[in-house]
């Protein structure tokens, strides 16, 4: 079926549309030996359409998984100090695939790993803004925290971008809290929570961006994202303009 260039490189995993749109203009995109414009579709079941050379294929060669980290591993490829890792839990996928940021050992939760480098950078670079959203059960009074948390808050002498937060249900002493953020700061929301006078007792990641975590996903398991979680991924929508 014949679909617009840059929604196939975009379906294939390669860049966002708007990214897609770039490399057309620039003429790092051929269909048939031919430089492509803007605007050009193709079929890749009877077109051949290049990237830098490379030739696009259904589906195209990235992986993209989610897992649902659980507690007590680490969100590296290795660990010097022979920690268990992430990479053992997706280690049958396939691909060498890295985590989308990290979650420290003793949070749990959505966790995205792919081997697509610009899909990564873009999911982590400040500009980009993607919100991450971590429901958290803490003690404390909550009350006197909650303006804290979502007001000016400063780390690593660097001010934060308030935090959306939200609180939930109380439960013999417990409380559970939504925060939402957009930096990635090394143990963000913990260092956050310790600053307005909370301890943490577990914390887990449920969004990033407009994906949810899975909730048929078992602590410690894995599976593919759908190609329109893949354009979620990118920011773009799932219909051909």
């Amino acid at each position: 079926m014949e679909e617009r260039l840059q929604k196939l490189i975009s379906s294939c995993g390669l860049a966002s549309r708007r990214t897609a749109e770039e490399w057309i203009s620039s003429g790092r995109v051929t269909v048939n030996g031919e430089k492509a414009h803007l605007g050009d579709r193709a079929d890749l079941d009877r077109d051949q359409v290049l990237v830098d050379g490379k030739r696009l294929r259904p589906g195209g060669a990235r992986t993209y998984l989610m897992l649902n980290k659980p507690r007590g591993y680490v969100s590296t490829l290795s660990d010097e100090q022979g920690r268990k890792t992430v990479a053992d839990l997706v280690s049958g996928c396939g691909a060498r695939v890295w985590p989308i940021g990290r979650l420290d050992l003793d949070s749990e939760g959505l966790l995205l790993l792919t081997d697509n480098g610009e899909i990564t950078h873009r999911l982590l670079h400040p500009s980009h803004e993607v919100e991450k959203e971590y429901l958290v059960w803490v003690t404390g009074n909550v009350e006197k925290a909650l303006p804290i948390l979502s007001g000016p808050m400063v780390l690593d002498g660097e001010k934060l971008a308030p935090a959306q937060v939200r609180r939930g249900r109380t439960s013999g002493g417990v409380s559970q809290m939504s925060v939402v953020i957009h930096q990635g700061k090394n143990r963000q929301v913990r260092r956050m929570c310790a600053q307005a006078g909370l301890n943490v007792l577990r914390l887990k990641r449920i969004r990033e961006g407009a994906l949810h975590l899975d909730r048929t996903l078992a602590p410690g398991t894995w599976r593919r994202l759908t190609e329109q979680e893949v354009l979620l991924l990118t920011g773009e929508e799932t219909t051909d303009n």
